[in-house]
């Protein structure tokens, strides 16, 4: 079921508008759950009328035509309990209104579940068998997860294609959209879109005679990314920390890796022209990443992609006139590599705005290398909409406002003062030791839980890591990490920090942080079962910690550990 709710939300954003958005939800859900009907119902703000959008089973001349007021019908009955309609014989129920001449007579079985974004019910998933039956639970709950991913998309998809003329109707309204954190940081600035360029998925195959000719233009192509790349880290060097530089390599040798050059290279002896060639090769690489349970790893496909897409561009030769970049270049697009953060001139990258990604992505890492704001996930806004209006971007709390009112504006650049300033005076007392008045020495650590904090964190100067919060490290998995990998992560943390201590903290998890792998049930899960109760009712996650967090500190001996919940 996962996998086809990832399919269905992956078609939905490709979505050139909403009507398109709400035909692609019925025709896929009706296939996937096997069901005689399947209908989208919208709200209509003005009115609060839930319209019939899109449907597969019933007539499509009665799209549009369909409007139930508030609490009318099943399905406003639906919308206004604001949670899921399980019936088995929907014409028995007391709420149930037939709309004559649409033809759903003929249906008993019924399940509707609200569409809901940010409290607002933006409208009524519906499907229906002919049988008298009810649905099972699971099918129950693959709608209610279905209509909760696709709230945001759908949301999205109302605005997009239109959304200059949204804009302009809403100038001074501060109304956000919400994404991911990917870098702390405020910033105000001019939206520069990053063009999608050249795509791979729609290029066709084309047979070819001059196999060599494809095969030097390839070469040619693959040489140029790599020239741009290591041009890129050059540029940056005195920005970004050597881990952070070792992105471009890693890119580099991707783009010129005997895997990818002798796949497409035998894919043009087969006499397939080079575009459709690297097509399949790049499909065929981002497979086998697509297909890893480890969150990082599978995000590494968003690499082999945007390496793709360099590669393709250049083949098709169609590079443009250098671009000018606004004074505060805020840098938005679907995916962002490395080559169009390294094309902004580094005094005019203000921020970075990811559709797509996460905080764990190699974009996010770089911007906080480069310490600018961050926000990733945003959904399927089209950047090219937005290219040169201003917006303020929230690193904090991963939200963006487009045209941001008087208001907001003047409240995000005082924060932004703010935060220069404070930095400012911090780098002026880095190498002064902190002295309370009475002469008493106080040693300043840093917070933590990521590997890519701890080179801004040694920047600041600070004398050790106070607390490292290894939660996080299971947090994005999908089952708990093995004692290896636990010791790979917990070594590298401390080699950088060393000979200053790092306190690890053990496993913390409960109340605010649950595993999606692993459910806490209980009533009260800020104070009961949660922390070190938790790990010493399961030794196996404890001892395994334990026993990777010793390995890593042979050697160095600034391990210091950290039971949560334990006191004198």
């Amino acid at each position: 079921m996962l996998e086809t709710l990832r399919r269905i939300v992956q078609r939905v954003s490709t979505a050139s508008d909403l009507q398109e958005a709400a035909d692609i939800i019925v025709r896929r859900l009706r296939e996937a759950m096997d069901v005689d009907m399947c209908a989208v119902f919208l709200t209509d703000k003005s009115s609060g009328h839930y319209v019939l959008t899109a449907t597969d089973g019933l007539g499509q001349e009665i799209i549009g035509r369909v409007r139930l007021a508030r609490g009318e019908g099943l399905v406003g009955f639906v919308g206004e309990q604001q949670e899921p309609l399980n019936i088995s014989d929907a014409p028995g129920h007391p709420r149930y209104r037939l709309v004559p001449n649409t033809g759903e007579e003929s249906f008993r079985a019924f399940l509707g579940v609200p569409i809901i974004h940010r409290s607002q019910v933006l409208g009524v998933l519906v499907v229906q068998r002919r049988a008298v039956a009810l649905f099972t639970e699971d099918e129950s709950s693959f709608l209610v997860t279905v209509a909760a991913q696709l709230a945001g998309v759908i949301n999205h998809a109302a605005m997009d294609g239109s959304v200059r003329k949204l804009l302009d109707e809403r100038t001074g309204n501060s109304q956000f959209l919400q994404g991911i954190p990917g870098a702390f940081g405020a910033v105000v600035g001019t939206i520069t879109a990053v063009s999608p360029g050249a795509t791979l998925e729609s290029i066709p195959d084309r047979p070819i005679k001059n196999t060599e000719r494809e095969a030097q233009m390839f070469r040619a192509a693959v040489a140029k990314v790599q020239e741009e790349l290591r041009g890129g880290a050059s540029q940056l060097t005195d920005e970004l920390p050597r881990e952070e530089l070792a992105l471009f390599d890693v890119y580099a040798m991707l783009a010129g890796s005997d895997s990818l050059i002798e796949g497409t290279l035998q894919r043009i002896e087969a006499r397939n022209w080079a575009p459709a060639a690297l097509r399949d090769t790049i499909a065929e690489h981002t497979a086998v990443f697509d297909q890893m349970e480890d969150p990082y790893l599978r995000a590494r496909a968003e690499d082999v992609r945007a390496v793709g897409r360099h590669i393709l561009f250049h083949l098709q030769d169609s590079a443009e006139e250098p671009r000018e970049y606004p004074e505060r270049s805020v840098l938005i697009g679907d995916e962002i590599g490395v080559a169009e953060i390294a094309a902004v001139p580094k005094d005019q990258l203000a921020g970075i705005v990811c559709m797509r990604g996460s905080a764990l992505s190699h974009t996010a890492i770089l911007a906080r290398g480069l310490g600018v704001p961050a926000v990733m996930g945003l959904g399927e806004v089209s950047p090219a909409f937005l290219d040169g209006l201003e917006i303020a971007v929230d690193g904090y709390q991963g939200r963006v406002y487009i045209q941001p009112s008087e208001s907001v504006r003047a409240e995000y650049l005082r924060l932004a003062a703010e935060e220069a300033a404070l930095t400012e005076g911090l780098g002026e007392l880095r190498d002064l030791s902190a002295l309370t008045p009475d002469g008493v020495r106080v040693a300043l650590h840093v917070n933590g839980g990521l590997l890519s904090d701890i080179p801004a964190a040694l920047d600041t100067g600070a004398e050790g890591v106070g607390l490292y919060r290894t939660e996080f490290a299971f947090m994005t998995r999908d089952s708990f990490p093995g004692e290896d990998e636990q010791y790979r992560t917990y070594r590298k943390a401390l080699m950088l920090f060393a000979p200053k201590p790092v306190s690890m903290r053990t496993l913390d998890v409960g109340g605010d942080k649950p595993l999606p792998y692993f459910a806490v049930e209980e009533a009260n899960p800020f104070l009961g079962w949660r922390g070190i109760r938790v790990t010493l009712d399961h030794p196996e996650i404890l001892l395994t910690q334990l026993r990777a967090m010793l390995r890593a500190n042979a050697g160095l001996n600034n391990l210091r550990v950290l039971l949560p919940m334990v006191s004198k």
